[in-house]
């Protein structure tokens, strides 16, 4: 895998899942990651690095292709498998959104994106799905079984204080009441379904990542660009309700790290959050503007219903933990035939 500073779920992912994986590892296995130079940091103490350039698009699919010799077991966090890897192999497939909504991406990333998948499908010899859904998905495209590892939200997901809160919505300038959206603007996401919910409403609607001051993002909708990862837990906390509108997700991490901090959640009820939600965040079950108004409507006005979500959120998102992904993991590692 190629780890990079920040980034999304899949980053999220990695660094996680090596810093639980290190003290699970017995003292004579030796652990390594590749990585792309810039995140040589980002690996925890006892991880050696195997370090790439920095690069994106074709040159980094490129460079993951190429094999890290003297491995007895090779991991892939995100899909791909270099040509000729020797030893073991294991495959983490986040989604088949490729294959399950191609419409939502260029027709040459689809393309290119399924060949990987299938060809990681034939090489691996364990496959590791992070969602039930994700494994059934796989399993109805492929026949083959994963071993599921379930996420966790992020070590930075926690409840902010009183005075973080206080802080944000000064410097952000933030309406008293709002309801927030975090992460890219594209059309999987379907933050203009939210939008025209909230119009109606008459509640302002927050946008923040990639994209949310671009022109694809709603005119209603008011940007805030890219946000610090150390901001995120005050702005989730300070939003009346926090949106997460997707059309389709592998797993559906944003809102689990909404909920660690103690946000109230409406989400789409797609990939793994209907396996993790409980009672602690609002599953719309069908996309439609009707079927969201509904639901915003019962968090942002009714308080008794918010208070109730913004309470049992955080003990909810408590059950999932990096520790256990990595308890999972190792037993993915043994079932490929490693001692470790």
């Amino acid at each position: 895998m190629a780890l990079r500073p920040g980034g999304g779920g899949v980053q999220t992912y990695a660094r996680e899942l090596l810093r639980e994986l290190s003290p699970l590892i017995s003292e004579s296995t030796n652990l390594s990651a590749t990585v792309q130079i810039d995140a040589v940091d980002e690996i925890p103490i006892g991880v050696r690095a195997v370090t790439r350039p920095v690069a994106s698009g074709a040159r980094r699919a490129a460079w993951a292709m190429v094999p890290v010799a003297g491995s007895d077991l090779f991991h892939s966090l995100d899909v791909d498998l270099p040509i000729g890897q020797g030893g073991l192999k294991i495959s983490t497939f986040h989604d088949m959104s490729v294959f399950d909504v191609p419409w939502a991406f260029s027709r040459y990333r689809a393309a290119g994106e399924r060949r990987l998948l299938s060809a990681a499908l034939r090489k691996a010899d364990v496959v590791i799905a992070v969602s039930d859904f994700t494994a059934e998905r796989i399993f109805a495209l492929s026949g083959r079984h994963a071993v599921v590892t379930p996420l966790a939200p992020a070590s930075w997901a926690t409840i902010p204080t009183e005075a973080a809160v206080t802080e944000v919505r000064r410097r952000l300038k933030l309406p008293e009441r709002f309801v927030l959206q975090v992460g890219t603007i594209e059309p999987r996401k379907d933050v203009a379904l939210v939008a025209e919910a909230c119009t109606e409403l008459s509640i302002p609607f927050l946008l923040a990542g990639s994209g949310s001051t671009g022109p694809d993002a709603p005119r209603s909708a008011r940007g805030l660009g890219y946000v610090a990862t150390e901001d995120l837990p005050a702005l989730y906390s300070a939003a009346t309700a926090v949106a997460y509108s997707s059309h389709y997700e592998g797993f559906g991490l944003p809102p689990l790290e909404a909920m660690a901090c103690g946000a109230a959640v409406v989400a789409s009820a797609v990939g793994a959050l209907t396996e993790f939600a409980d009672n602690a965040a609002v599953l719309v079950r069908k996309h439609d503007k009707a079927s969201w108004l509904a639901a915003l409507r019962s968090v942002v006005l009714d308080d008794d219903v918010n208070t109730a979500l913004r309470i049992s959120a955080p003990r909810v998102a408590a059950r999932s933990t990096w520790t256990r992904t990595a308890e999972y993991t190792v037993d993915a590692y043994r079932t490929a035939g490693l001692s470790v």
